[in-house]
């Protein structure tokens, strides 16, 4: 039942990521859901083999540091575009 909850956790990040591609804080906040229903997953898959949880504190970690990077990436684009439409941003410039 918990599995199948993470997977709809999952399927619904991808789908809100693939719907909402013209903002980058959209597409961020749809990354960091997917991370969490990772998580969540991994989780329950090393409690199920009663495993150590060490390998999910690393996951966590790496995960805050990819969204506090997103983040900052998003505050320059910001910061130098004025919003966050893909549309905006030049490729050539």
């Amino acid at each position: 039942m918990l599995m199948l909850f993470s997977m709809i956790m999952f399927i619904s990040g991808i789908l809100v990521f693939c719907l909402k591609r013209k903002h980058l804080l959209l597409m961020l906040l749809s990354l960091e859901f997917i991370i969490l229903s990772l998580y969540f997953m991994m989780f329950f898959f090393l409690s199920f083999f009663m495993s150590e949880f060490y390998f999910s504190m690393i996951f966590m970690t790496m995960s805050v540091c990819e969204g506090a990077l997103g983040l900052s990436l998003l505050v320059s684009l910001i910061r130098t575009h004025g919003n966050d439409y893909f549309q905006s941003f030049s490729v050539l410039w």
